[in-house]
């Protein structure tokens, strides 16, 4: 009986030991994902809703945002603000935490950030629904979504900044690069400063 007593002693603290390392290791995976919400919403904003130069990341397709710490890992994505920033913001960034920050941003619903400028935005519109056929552009609508909503790892655009989209656009005109294989460098190439100006303002007002 004395020797059973013991042994159940032994188990016990065994077992309060075993949940004591569950609890703290959980806790741990929490703390991290904290920190890494944390780094991303030092630039991108408490809210997730971005500032001018940093993009709005609440209510993002979570395929893209993965898609993206991908291009930074990889260094696809190379304007000049993500080799000074993105880069070695991913360069330590695990897939199970990407995939976690992903989800997690895109649960946040989006806010349009309307700053564009209102007198451009039925022209804008006009572009992104019908596309530009003189210029052999098609719509943009045919791959984002009627309401610029984005489809899989096709990034929402609707509401982001209008500086942002602004320069992305001059960006990929420009020649730098995003995803492997995305269209938009070729695309950008045909636009001109008034298309761009345009499509930039009506997205920003898009719900």
């Amino acid at each position: 009986m004395r020797k059973l007593g013991v042994m159940k002693r032994i188990g016990l603290k065994t077992a309060s030991l075993a949940i004591f390392a569950f609890a703290l290791s959980t806790l741990s995976c929490w703390a991290g994902e904290i920190a890494a919400v944390r780094n991303c919403t030092w630039c991108h904003g408490t809210g997730a809703q971005g500032y001018t130069v940093a993009p709005r990341l609440a209510g993002q397709r979570p395929q893209y945002i993965l898609s993206q710490i991908r291009s930074f890992h990889e260094h696809t994505r190379d304007n000049p603000f993500s080799i000074q920033y993105m880069w070695g913001a991913v360069a330590s960034l695990g897939p199970y935490t990407a995939r976690d920050l992903a989800n997690y941003f895109a649960s946040i619903p989006p806010r349009p950030a309307n700053d564009g400028n209102g007198a451009w935005a039925a022209r804008g519109r006009t572009i992104y629904m019908e596309g530009i056929p003189e210029a052999n552009i098609v719509s943009c609508y045919a791959c984002h979504g009627p309401n610029a909503e984005g489809i899989r790892d096709i990034p929402r655009l609707g509401g982001l900044a209008y500086f942002y989209i602004k320069a992305r656009l001059e960006q990929w005109g420009q020649g730098y690069h995003s995803t492997p294989g995305s269209p938009m460098p070729l695309v950008a190439t045909h636009l001109g400063a008034e298309e761009v100006e345009a499509l930039a303002s009506y997205l920003s007002f898009v719900k």
